[in-house]
Formats: structure tokens, C-alpha cells, sequence
């Protein structure tokens, strides 16, 4: 084989005063080989077959070929191995070995990776411009249950400033919820959004760029003056800075395993470490400032914060004759008065708020998983009037913690038997008077160690009366010198003298 170092002697003897003959008879090479080096003045010398001849593969280079595009088309999770394809080929009458299978096969996939290689352009953002906005999932054990979480990426593409947020779901009141708290920690938002073609906010994607967007959504960048762009489907690269972020957060916040007691305890946390970040890493471009710098920088370019958008999604529901309304696989309880007639539940990403007619009639803490009930017992206080029974084994009544005052009066009142509708008595007076007013005459009665709804009822009435009118006390100034007299028969001179 011609090496590197054999041209090297070629033409180190040649310029010696060598004769060609000399050097193909010393190193044994073709006077042919030594005049096309010493005419083309190459350093190196190659190979190349320019037909390979594939006796045995020859003829089935066309049903290969097509195995190989078919076999490329699927999902990487479909392909078959190189053996798999090479044995239906067997079944097709190929009679040579795996080898020339193999090596036929990597030409192939090289010569069409290289014919399907993207090429980017670099992007750059000019400070308050854009963000960038994805999700990703998590593996977290919260609570002692390990826990799959949904969680919530803002990415300032100038400043390159992250911000994370975690959630149960992926649904768009948590969208509503990312942003108000992203937009509140950065003080203000940039004056386009970024987005893939998430359902929560885009609900028909067209040809090109045009896209129909979700009025909530809308609603939502309109409130924050806020553009929505979606990028390309499966055009990942469109919002690369947040798609690596999601790769880095995972890496540095998730790895290892996290473990916390509630989602507030880990979105503090997950804060933190996004500030901490920032101010420990440089920036990306401008090498000589951290992330937390520039983005300190840009701050003042962003479009000043709103205030918070009210970020719900809005279902219509029916009432249950035992006050309660159906959501997410869960049940919420109602004011009485609401049975009957059709609500609007109003699903925030922490709580519930249940509408009648622009009224309120119901609000709690939101409720994740499935088949859980949550009470509120004063709903169901004016239902008690009619069935005063139901408060001892009543399910909103269980566990209810009362003011210490009247749970005293209602412990009490528990050992007499008519001691239920005196308490129903007292607790109907809630609603009018309100829960200090009755707290504080229960705390009256049971000072006089009494505890008798009718002494209860009483104080809260007396409270009720209007205060007697002050005595006007009459300044020396205006008062009379000679006080008029009583004198009746005066009236006798009148009747007289008519």
C-alpha cells in the first residue's frame, strides 16, 4: 500500500537526482506510481472503488433500498435492526451474507443523513421583545407520594431570565395563573409571546402562520398587551431557548428526585433557585454579565405590569338537591338558596368560585383527584330550619370548628333535647347578625352561666335597639330667667270669654 511516508522518499530522492528507475527498483513501486507523483506533486494517496461490484446484492440493491425509506418513516420506536430487515430480505431470495447488509446499510444512512442536515440561523432579541413559553413533566414525590407535575416555562429570550412554576395540570386556568405570577416576579411582560400550538390557547391552526386563537386566551394577552405567536408545528427550534430550558431545569432542579410536603413549599423553592441561577451564570452573549444583570437591564424595557388578569375558565353546572355542584370529578357545596336553578363554576388554579346570576354562592379551596366532597356547613344552615335533626349526623356538620363561645353553647345545648333547635335557633342568627355578633352574645350568656337560645336571641335583639337619644344639656347663656308657671285656670278665662 502507497503510504504517506513512501511519497515522502519519493520525492525527497528525486530532487536528490534520482532517476525514476532508482526509485521504483529501492521501493519497490511502479515506475508509473513514481511519475504520476512526482507529476501531480500530491502528499497523500487514496482508493476508491468507482463501481462496487455486490455479486450477491446486486439484484436486490431496489427491494433493499425500499426496506431502508419504509423502515426511516417510522417512529423511532417502530424500527426494525438491521437483522430484522436483513431477514426479509432472505425471504426475498437473497442469498448472501449479513455483512454486505450491514455496510450497505450505514452507506446509506450516511449519505441520507447528510442530504437531510438543517442548518440554523442564530437569533437575537432586542431587550422586552419576546418571551418564550412551554411545559414540561416532572417526576416529584410531594407529600410522600410519588407524583408526576406539570410544570410551567417562561424564558425572557433577551436576558435569557427563567422562571418555573409547578402544577397539577396542564389546563388553561394554570396557563392563566403561570403568566400572572411570571409577569408579577418580572414586573412586567414583553410585547410578543412566544408559543407552540398548545390547546389551551390555540383552538384551529391554518396554513402558514395564521392561526385561530382561544377568546380566553386572547382575553388574557390582550389584558397584558401581549402579541401571541405560535410557532410551526413540530419546529421545535422556533422556541429553542425555552425547549433547552426545560432540558436544563430538569437536569438542575429535578435531578435528584425532588421531595416536598405541598406545591407552595416547591414553587418557593423552584423560585429560588431560578433567582440563585441567574445569579450565579453568565450570560450567554454578553460574557461579561450574569443572566440576573442583564435581566436587571431589561427590566425597564418590558411593558409595565397590569395587574393580575382574572384567569379563569368557565363552566356551566347544575345544582344537586343536596347543595352541591360537580366539577372536575369532584363535588363543592352551595349556598341553599342556589338549588334549582343552573351556576357558572369559575375553575381557578387554587380555588373554585361557583356564580349565580353575577352572585356568589359558593367559593374553596380547588380540589385535585377524584371523588372528593368539600363542605361548607353554613350553606346549609338555612336548610336546618326546616330539618333541625340533620346537625347531629349531618355530613357538612362533621369535623365543623365552631368559635370557642359557640362551641360551648353547642355543647350544651347537646344534652337537653330540645337542645338541636336552640341551636339551629342560634346559628340561623348568624346570617343576620353576622359570626362576631353571636359570638360575642354566646361569651354574654355564658358569663351569666346560661346558655338558652332564648337569652341569646334576646342579647342579640338588644344590641339590635336603636341607643337612647343623649340629654342636651342647655347652655347658661339661653336658659330662661323666669320659668313659666303652670297655671290651668287659664283656660277657665278663655272658655269665659266666649
Amino acid at each position: 500500500m502507497l503510504t504517506v511516508e513512501t511519497i515522502g522518499r519519493i520525492r525527497r530522492g528525486h530532487f536528490s537526482g534520482k532517476t525514476i528507475r532508482e526509485l521504483s527498483r529501492e521501493l519497490r513501486v511502479s515506475r508509473n506510481t513514481v511519475r504520476k507523483i512526482l507529476r501531480t506533486g500530491t502528499t497523500t494517496s487514496s482508493y476508491e472503488r468507482k463501481t462496487q461490484p455486490l455479486p450477491q446484492l446486486g439484484p436486490f440493491r431496489a427491494a433493499l433500498d425500499g426496506l431502508l425509506d419504509a423502515n426511516a418513516a417510522k417512529s423511532e420506536r417502530e424500527r426494525l435492526t438491521l437483522i430484522r430487515l436483513f431477514e426479509e430480505l432472505r425471504g426475498q431470495g437473497y442469498e448472501g451474507g449479513y455483512d454486505a447488509v450491514r455496510r450497505y446499510a450505514r452507506r446509506w444512512e450516511r449519505a441520507h443523513a447528510a442530504s437531510k442536515a438543517d442548518a440554523y440561523v442564530p437569533l437575537y432579541f432586542a431587550p422586552g421583545e419576546a418571551y418564550q413559553f412551554d411545559w414540561s413533566h416532572e417526576i416529584v414525590v410531594l407529600g410522600g407520594i410519588t407524583t408526576k407535575v406539570k410544570v410551567a416555562h417562561v424564558r425572557l429570550c433577551h436576558s435569557r431570565m427563567p422562571f418555573v412554576r409547578a402544577y397539577p395540570r396542564e389546563t388553561q386556568e394554570m396557563v392563566f395563573d403561570s403568566h400572572e405570577r411570571a409577569f408579577a416576579f418580572f414586573k412586567g411582560a414583553c410585547s410578543r409571546g412566544i408559543y407552540d400550538n398548545m390547546k389551551t390557547a390555540v383552538d384551529a391552526v391554518f396554513v402558514g402562520k395564521d392561526r385561530f386563537f382561544n377568546r380566553r386566551f386572547l382575553q388574557m394577552c390582550s389584558h397584558y398587551l401581549v402579541e401571541p405567536v405560535a410557532c410551526t408545528p413540530a419546529a421545535g427550534w422556533e422556541k429553542g431557548q425555552v425547549e433547552n430550558q426545560v432540558g436544563l431545569i430538569r437536569e438542575r432542579f429535578f435531578t435528584p428526585r425532588l421531595r416536598f410536603k405541598s406545591y407552595e413549599e416547591m414553587n418557593a423553592w423552584l423560585l429560588d433557585q431560578c433567582i440563585a441561577y441567574a445569579k450565579a451564570h453568565r450570560h450567554p452573549e454578553l460574557r461579561d454579565h450574569t443572566i440576573w444583570s442583564v435581566f436587571e437591564e431589561e427590566r425597564s424595557q418590558l411593558v409595565s405590569y397590569r395587574g393580575p388578569f382574572d384567569g379563569f375558565h368557565a363552566v356551566p353546572a347544575s345544582v344537586s338537591k343536596t347543595c352541591l355542584v360537580r366539577f372536575d370529578s369532584n363535588k363543592y357545596s352551595v349556598m341553599s338558596a342556589a338549588v334549582g336553578r343552573p351556576v357558572e363554576v369559575h375553575a381557578y388554579a387554587d380555588r373554585i368560585v361557583i356564580r349565580q346570576d353575577g352572585e356568589i354562592v359558593g367559593e374553596h379551596p380547588r380540589q385535585f383527584g377524584r371523588d372528593k366532597t368539600v363542605y361548607n356547613p353554613w350553606h346549609y344552615v338555612p336548610v336546618l330550619a326546616r330539618k333541625p335533626g340533620a346537625l347531629r349526623n349531618g355530613a357538612p356538620f362533621r369535623d365543623w370548628v365552631l368559635p370557642a363561645s359557640l362551641e360551648r353553647v353547642r355543647r350544651k345545648l347537646a344534652l337537653s333535647d330540645p337542645g338541636g333547635r336552640q341551636m339551629v335557633d342560634v346559628l340561623a342568627a348568624v346570617h343576620s347578625d353576622g359570626l362576631p355578633a353571636v359570638e360575642a352574645a354566646c361569651a354574654e350568656a355564658l358569663k351569666a352561666n346560661v346558655h338558652s337560645a332564648d337569652v341569646i336571641l334576646n342579647i342579640l335583639a338588644r344590641q339590635r335597639e336603636p341607643a337612647r337619644a343623649l340629654t342636651i344639656l342647655t347652655p347658661d347663656a339661653l336658659r330662661l330667667r323666669h320659668e313659666p308657671a303652670a297655671d290651668c285656670a287659664r283656660y277657665d278665662n278663655l272658655k269665659r270669654a266666649s
